[in-house]
């Protein structure tokens, strides 16, 4: 069983978006969870270009990674998918990969709202890519992609 975690500052749109799409992807028997550093609420066009792929983020909610580290909740892969997280990303015990693929952030995004819209939709595409890829990866231990960055390995892996 795997046990993976996604991590961004808010909880509000990347890893919430990756969540779903490795849920997707990945086996049955993985646990994949996602939170923040500061939670906040599901920016609510995350809720909408996720419909419009077919999966329901309506009422779900965000959590705090260290309130996951402070219970001892053990994952053995951490993938952060911001700048800002990576570099407060705690070390879980038991973690055997850390990897960081940022992707821009929702909440920064300017123009109409049809134009942020579309923004967040290459974005979401960019993620939904991403997470295929690392559930191939966690399938088959091959290599990962180039624009995957291995931040650390611990010796069980």
């Amino acid at each position: 069983m795997r046990r993976i975690l996604i991590i961004c500052v808010h909880n509000s749109a990347r890893s919430q978006m990756f969540e779903a799409y490795l849920r997707h992807f990945g086996d049955p028997d993985w646990v994949v969870e996602s939170a923040g550093f500061e939670p906040t609420r599901i920016n609510p066009l995350v809720v909408q270009v996720m419909a419009e792929d077919g999966f329901d983020l309506a009422g779900k909610g965000t959590q705090s990674a260290f309130a996951l580290f402070r219970a001892g909740r053990m994952f053995d892969v951490v993938v952060t998918v911001c700048g800002e997280s990576e570099d407060r990303c705690p070390i879980y015990p038991g973690m055997t990969h850390r990897l960081h693929l940022p992707f821009p952030d929702p909440s920064t995004l300017t123009g109409t709202p049809e134009e942020q819209l579309q923004q967040l939709r290459s974005i979401r595409d960019a993620i939904k890519t991403a997470a295929r890829e690392l559930a191939d990866w966690l399938r088959s231990k091959g290599p990962l992609g180039s624009r995957w960055a291995l931040v650390s390995r611990s010796h069980h892996a």
